[in-house]
């Protein structure tokens, strides 16, 4: 296994922890973990439009870094290696 590929593994491993945490964040209907982090991070009556756009942005980008690391590491990762150890 190349630099590149642990490269990789680690940008993926990060971009999916934070992908799962972003989408923890966003508000619900009302109940679960999004409502109790996002009640504790900003007042519902000011500026929670923008926040939840921040968010809904934040979680794309990081949802979009994990799919190119996927693909990448399906065309470069050597055939055999984890079978062989």
């Amino acid at each position: 296994m190349g630099p590149l590929n642990i490269a990789l593994l680690v940008i993926m491993a990060i971009s999916a922890i934070f992908t799962v945490i972003l989408i923890l964040m966003h508000s619900g209907k009302g109940t679960g973990v999004s409502d109790m982090i996002a009640a504790s991070m900003y007042n519902a009556t000011a500026g929670s439009g923008i926040w939840e756009k921040n968010l809904d942005r934040l979680t794309v980008l990081f949802a979009v870094i994990f799919g190119i690391c996927v693909c990448i590491m399906a065309l470069t990762f050597p055939v055999g290696t984890i079978a062989g150890m």
